[in-house]
């Protein structure tokens, strides 16, 4: 198990690295070295703890830094809110990354090295992806459910130390499981006749869709399990809901053969109304209703959960804003021809002031590769679509704040705020 570990890391995830090993215990009693990251292309960092690295959180994950050019504000945010809710909360723990399922699938995962199937992309930003990674939104629930405390729940249910219950900890890991689930899912690739004409092509991305749809069916039944666990049949309908609103948003708009999203001559009358629809359902949805559900275990009132998960909703529609901005900001680490999502705000704005830019967006229809994105960018960059998505991501960020002021004053309040004016520096 643990040199399909280490080949996961080494093969597909890492490059020029130099690591340190710590020794691991599993549950049937082996010993055996884990290799921890340690330095990316000459950059140190000083690990305390082997389990924090491995869940890919922003405090440690140098990669994530790199690709997304954070500031330190964002980093010190996050790694003094993981300290006030206890430890990180992210699944992407050793215990599952050494677990026997995910040994297995970091097997098969290293069939398909050197193929192009979009897995792999998937797997490595899961790990890496600094400021989009799953650990912030088991994060958030924590931080939402120490903000508001809890009623009436019996004192072995409380987790002391961290100020929460082990049921919102079970939730929020839930949280991040569904989320992880969904992406993985996404990375399946629809195989028409004739698109890959080579038989040994057509195995690799014929394999690699069994390891996605098993690997994501794999972590959507884990979270089922916790769910049920919790045996609360209203919790249990409501993270249903955010499973439902996710699979729907995938059927929002046009859709090229690959499923990528394509805006809409019809639905850009109205770019906010669009643009927010499809990221209620695809993002908002689930992070808002984890914070409801989260109120809800702890037995506050509808009121209160309904503020939960409102604060839930504008912060992932501020957090995606933030996203969709990343390839039009100065400094940012876009690299010139590179694809980034077509129906983000700064493009879905700039189609509504613009419709002539439908022109290009149109050759995508059978594959959103066929698109100029080197034509769309410039064009983009010099409308009026960036500075109207910055009045998004700051209309959703405040909505958040004055959500936040119906709980009381605390260090867990504090940090959601830290957390949003970071987000928004970024």
């Amino acid at each position: 198990m643990s040199s399909t570990f280490l080949n996961m890391y080494s093969k597909i995830l890492l490059k020029n690295v130099s690591d340190i090993c710590y020794t691991v215990r599993t549950r049937n009693g082996n010993l055996f070295l884990v290799s921890i990251l340690q330095k990316y292309n000459g950059i140190n960092m000083t690990v305390s703890n082997p389990r924090e690295l491995c869940t890919g959180t922003s405090k440690y994950s140098a990669v994530g830094k790199l690709a997304h050019n954070q500031k330190p504000d964002w980093n010190k945010a996050v790694s003094e809110a993981e300290k006030i809710v206890g430890y990180p909360t992210s699944f992407l723990s050793l215990r599952w990354l050494l677990s026997d399922e995910i040994a297995n699938v970091a097997l098969h995962l290293r069939k398909l090295v050197g193929s192009n199937h979009p897995l792999l992309k998937t797997a490595k930003s899961l790990l890496y992806n600094g400021r989009n990674n799953m650990q912030a939104w088991g994060l958030i629930v924590l931080l939402i459910s120490k903000a508001a405390g809890h009623l009436n729940v019996e004192e072995m249910e409380e987790d002391k130390a961290a100020g929460v219950l082990h049921s919102q900890r079970a939730l929020a890991e839930v949280t991040e499981m569904i989320r992880t689930s969904h992406l993985v899912h996404k990375g399946m690739v629809n195989i028409c006749h004739g698109l890959y004409p080579e038989p040994a092509v057509l195995n690799d991305m014929t394999f690699g869709n069994k390891i996605a749809l098993l690997s994501g069916d794999y972590l959507l039944a884990n979270s089922c399990m916790e769910l049920a666990a919790l045996r609360n049949q209203d919790l249990v309908e409501l993270m249903s809901s955010a499973v439902r609103d996710l699979a729907e948003g995938e059927f929002v708009g046009r859709r090229d053969q690959q499923n990528n999203p394509l805006p809409s001559p019809q639905g850009v009358s109205d770019a906010t109304e669009d643009w927010t629809l499809r990221n209620v359902l695809s993002a908002g949805s689930l992070l808002g209703k984890s914070c409801q559900g989260t109120l809800k275990l702890a037995g506050h009132g509808t009121e209160l959960q309904e503020q939960g998960y409102k604060f839930g909703k504008h912060l992932a529609l501020a957090w995606q804003a933030c996203l969709d901005l990343e390839p039009f900001i100065a400094g940012s680490q876009y690299a010139s021809g590179s694809m980034f999502n077509l129906t983000s705000a700064p493009v879905l704005f700039h189609l509504e002031h613009d419709p002539s830019l439908f022109t290009e967006i149109d050759k995508g229809v059978e594959s959103v590769q066929n698109v100029d994105y080197d034509k769309v960018h410039s064009i983009v960059s010099k409308g009026p679509g960036i500075s109207q998505t910055k009045q998004l991501q700051k209309e959703h960020s405040q909505k958040a704040m004055e959500v936040l002021q119906v709980f009381r004053e605390s260090d867990a309040r504090t940090a959601l705020s830290n957390i949003i004016v970071a987000m928004g520096d970024l």
